[in-house]
């Protein structure tokens, strides 16, 4: 089975693609929709469109979940959930949730000294953030899978 992870951003949204035998995750890109146009419509068609190009019928999504340190889901994680549950009815998929805790801290961490412009860093921080959510939703499916 092959997963999309979604980083959700507020003005980028990272993508990351993987599957279940390799549990190799790679980016996959960027959708630069804000997520307040048009109240999440925008970003949700784009996404959708991006779901029909780089997935089959059955593959699922993972969707990274903002989890406060201590464990416990503030409003950013109920705004994810409701992306997710009205993303899972416009594409007809399964939506994972994995807790995206300090994936986009990881991601400033791989990029620090990498001699690209803050500009280039920006465009990338996203996507590997996606791809630390989907290595670890991954890293917990179990044997034969």
């Amino acid at each position: 089975m092959r997963y999309l992870a979604i980083d959700l951003g507020d003005a980028r949204t990272g993508l990351a693609l993987g599957d279940d035998v390799t549990r190799v995750a790679t980016p996959a890109g960027l959708v630069e929709v804000p997520i307040s146009r048009d109240e999440g419509r925008a970003l949700m068609d784009a996404i959708v469109r991006t779901i029909d190009d780089l997935l089959g019928p059955r593959d699922e999504i993972v969707l990274g979940l903002p989890v406060n340190m201590d464990g416990s889901e503030g409003s950013r994680a109920r705004l994810v959930r409701r992306f997710g549950e009205r993303l899972a009815q416009a594409c007809g998929r399964t939506v994972h949730y994995q807790d995206e805790r300090l994936t986009s801290a990881e991601a400033d961490w791989a990029l620090a000294g990498s001699g690209l412009s803050h500009g280039q860093k920006k465009q990338r921080r996203d996507q590997i953030a996606a791809v630390r959510i989907l290595e670890d939703f991954l890293a917990t499916l179990g044997d034969g899978s």
